[in-house]
């Protein structure tokens, strides 16, 4: 947490005035590490794959399809309340005889059923009639637009539609930094099947999941599976399964994959009269699809892609993010600031790379940071603390040589290569 402060990743949310719990707003270091990862599934789950669309929604929908999706009356949490301090605690969470961790008391209120959702209203006044809600989940919007995505885009089955947005969830007990917040991204798309290859569908997708997690660079030994019992299943699933991550705080849901069935076209048929049926273009056969949702929450995702990359040597510590999703993918550096012939080799390296030299640029397109502050070793070491997997030093052999160092954040190791191939030896190493 205090890297993350210190170095721009995350900050705590309104801190000049006092702050508000578990707020967090994501600085310049953190709003690329959140996009690379978004831009990542988005490009792997979605653009490379012919059976998935995308969709943007809005974030407040009629509050008609919260009552279609069971959500007003079923998207609750246990609360209690510690009858001393009155400090409030989801029920399922406390273990029996366990005392408030406010004030020790082991007095509480008998459990009531809490709703998560945000209220809102739309309009000058606070009337019932403008009630709405802000979404405490994404996917009810790829169920409304159901038929409109079938009508523009003549998709089959098996097919998926995925989304990318904030959703707000009125938590009780929210905390652990990111983990759980009261305003969060997800990702995840909603699978249409049909029923009689929901297992073969869901197992897919649970690998899929995994699998992706091992491109990120999570190793085995921190990841688990863990099937939901049926007391704890969502009302919409039918079985449940979350992968799991080994974070200081126990472990902790990091992906969730749900098998839906057909509960939510079926219902929002029902209260719109409106047919959400799927018609085979090949047999004319008429049928509600049942649906398999990946769920990855990006947030929490970012969150511990930082506790899998940390790392504590004994001279430095370092990030080994994946070079995708590294902020910076290289940080330029003249040895010395205040020689005007290395500052100027270095600065048109470093708009090259970036793509703003008076030739164009290079083809490297990726995130370049320039410094000069302070010596060399402190410079690598800065970086290596924010991921930068290679940092290129302009030093006066490059007058002569035409060349540079580059030393890999991971090994250390350095390497002279030559200014006119260095985009694409970077390219190269990147991949």
């Amino acid at each position: 947490m205090s890297l993350c402060k210190r170095r721009g990743f995350v900050f705590p949310g309104s801190e000049i005035y006092g702050g508000i719990a578990n707020s967090w707003d994501y600085g310049p270091l953190g709003v690329e590490l959140k996009n690379n990862l978004r831009d990542w599934w988005w490009k792997r789950f979605v653009q490379n794959r012919e059976d998935m669309v995308g969709l943007d929604a809005n974030i407040i929908m009629n509050s008609k399809v919260w009552e279609a999706s069971g959500h007003l009356k079923n998207f609750t949490d246990p609360l209690v309340e510690c009858k001393k301090c009155h400090t409030r605690f989801r029920a399922d969470q406390l273990e029996k005889g366990q005392a408030c961790e406010n004030c020790g008391s082991k007095g509480f209120t008998e459990p009531k059923q809490f709703n998560t959702m945000f209220k809102t209203w739309i309009g000058a006044t606070e009337e019932k009639p403008s009630i709405a809600y802000l979404r405490p989940e994404i996917a009810q919007a790829m169920f409304v637009n159901f038929k409109n995505v079938l009508n523009t885009t003549r998709i089959k089955i098996p097919f998926g539609i995925a989304s990318v947005g904030k959703v707000f969830r009125n938590e009780i007990t929210p905390g652990n930094f990111i983990f759980r917040t009261l305003e969060f991204d997800l990702m995840e798309f909603e699978y249409f099947i049909r029923e009689k290859e929901w297992k073969k569908s869901f197992e897919y997708w649970l690998k899929e999941q995994e699998d992706w997690l091992f491109e990120l660079g999570f190793g085995k030994k921190n990841l688990r599976q863990r099937e939901h019992e049926p007391e704890e299943r969502a009302h919409y699933s039918k079985r449940t399964v979350d992968i799991e991550y080994n974070t200081p705080f126990g472990w902790k849901e990091l992906f969730g994959l749900a098998y839906r069935t057909d509960f939510d076209l079926k219902n929002h048929s029902k209260q719109t009269k409106v047919d959400l049926d799927y018609t085979d273009p090949d047999t004319g056969e008429k049928f509600i699809p049942h649906v398999i949702e990946p769920t990855f929450g990006l947030t929490r995702l970012m969150l511990m892609v930082l506790l899998e990359a940390y790392c504590e040597e004994k001279e430095r510590i370092v990030l080994k993010l994946h070079p995708k999703l590294a902020p910076y993918k290289v940080a330029v550096f003249p040895l010395l600031r205040n020689k005007p012939e290395l500052v100027k080799v270095a600065r048109e390296i470093y708009d090259n790379l970036r793509g703003f030299s008076a030739g164009g640029g290079s083809a490297f397109g990726g995130m370049t940071s320039y410094d000069d502050r302070g010596n060399i070793g402190k410079r690598y070491y800065s970086q290596d603390e924010i991921g930068t997997p290679f940092c290129v030093t302009v030093d006066f052999d490059s007058l002569e040589d035409k060349k540079v160092t580059v030393r890999d954040r991971d090994t250390m190791k350095q390497e002279r290569v030559e200014i006119e191939e260095l985009a694409e030896y970077l390219s190269k190493k990147l991949e």
